[in-house]
């Protein structure tokens, strides 16, 4: 689909260059001379490099749409996870790299959203927030006023997340995924 340059917003796929990129930051200009133009902060898709780019807004750029679908988590494998398609029950192996550091919040039987290309996968959505059982935490100071103080804590996956003083070890709370912070006490 094409669209003018002036219409980039954040979040979009273009196709530039030959590339894919997502736009990150759009600043629209209008200099007192000459025409306006959108500048837009771009990200390879494939690579993570970053590029600056003016766009005209008679320039015209093809969005690309991205396929989403959704997976269920079935188990790592080495480096490896393997997920299944929930409607084909087809399954798909991603090197743990891909999804990153929010790998470890992986549960079995999750359900992620996979972002693809014309079959090849360029994204993975996690849910917002999961539940995790504490492992590891300082026990309450009789006294330690409650106001603005955090202590630190390990979750069963290992991630290591500030809590609010009254959590306890072996407590289950939710966290969220994208800040890897605690959110609330679990039920």
């Amino acid at each position: 689909m094409k669209i003018n340059g002036n219409e980039i917003r954040p979040t979009n796929v273009i196709e530039h260059l030959g590339r894919l990129w997502v736009a990150v930051k759009v600043n629209h200009v209008k200099p007192g001379k000459g025409g306006a133009y959108a500048q837009v902060e771009l990200k390879d898709i494939v690579s993570g490099t970053k590029l600056n780019e003016r766009f005209r807004s008679a320039a015209t750029v093809e969005r690309i749409r991205l396929e989403q679908k959704d997976y269920q988590f079935l188990y790592a494998q080495g480096d490896m996870l393997v997920f299944m398609d929930t409607e084909t029950y087809d399954q798909l192996e991603l090197p743990e790299e891909f999804v990153g550091d929010r790998a470890r919040f992986l549960q079995d039987g999750m359900t992620v959203t996979v972002e693809s290309h014309e079959g090849r996968p360029l994204g993975i959505s996690l849910p917002p927030q999961v539940t995790l059982a504490v492992v590891e935490t300082e026990p309450v100071v009789k006294g330690q006023t409650a106001a603005n103080s955090f202590k630190p804590a390990i979750l069963e996956n290992g991630a290591k997340v500030m809590v609010p003083p009254f959590v306890t070890q072996g407590e289950k709370i939710i966290v969220d995924t994208v800040e890897v912070a605690y959110v609330r006490r679990a039920g």
